[in-house]
């Protein structure tokens, strides 16, 4: 006798644990307020009524990390924000991403000099790279998409389950 037979018609769910705590984390993602160059404005378009952030559940980006889990870089990172950005990312809570937005966050874009870092990889691990110069809101709201692909994918203890190729 199989689950149907004993719950008949009580409109009983099942799934497992890390089904419900992925579909969570991915539906309630809080951005953290960090835009440093020109793409911090394409960032802002995001959430006005036209592209509207918040259907994924992301209506206010929030000033402190603390409150924060997922770290939009909008724009070049100087060698001196470097450190600034290693402590956001630090102080943020875990399970945290990172979505590197525009060519300059990515790899430096045009700036390729000794005072911007060659890619915010080199200081934070990023999870989405937005490529664009500057990239427009719906390529951000597509990075996003691509997170929540991601985090819906990942096991518990934070390693990413492999999806499955039909």
């Amino acid at each position: 006798m199989g689950l149907e037979q004993k719950a008949g018609d009580l409109g009983i769910v099942t799934t497992s644990l890390e089904t419900v705590v992925n579909w969570s984390r991915s539906n309630a993602m809080w951005p953290l307020l960090f835009g440093l160059a020109c793409c911090a404005i394409e960032m802002m378009g995001s959430q006005s009524a036209n592209y509207d952030l918040s259907r994924f559940g992301m209506e206010i980006n929030r000033a402190s990390p603390r409150q924060a889990d997922l770290m939009i870089v909008a724009g070049r990172v100087s060698r001196k924000m470097a450190p600034v950005v290693r402590r956001l990312y630090d102080q943020m809570s875990d399970p945290k991403w990172v979505i590197a937005m525009g060519d300059c966050a990515a790899c430096g874009g045009v700036f390729n000099n000794y005072a911007i870092v060659q890619g915010v990889d080199e200081v934070v691990p990023v999870d989405v790279y937005v490529a664009g110069c500057p990239p427009r809101p719906e390529a951000l709201i597509d990075g996003i998409v691509q997170l929540h692909a991601k985090v819906q994918r990942m096991k518990l203890d934070g390693s990413i389950r492999q999806p499955v190729r039909v």
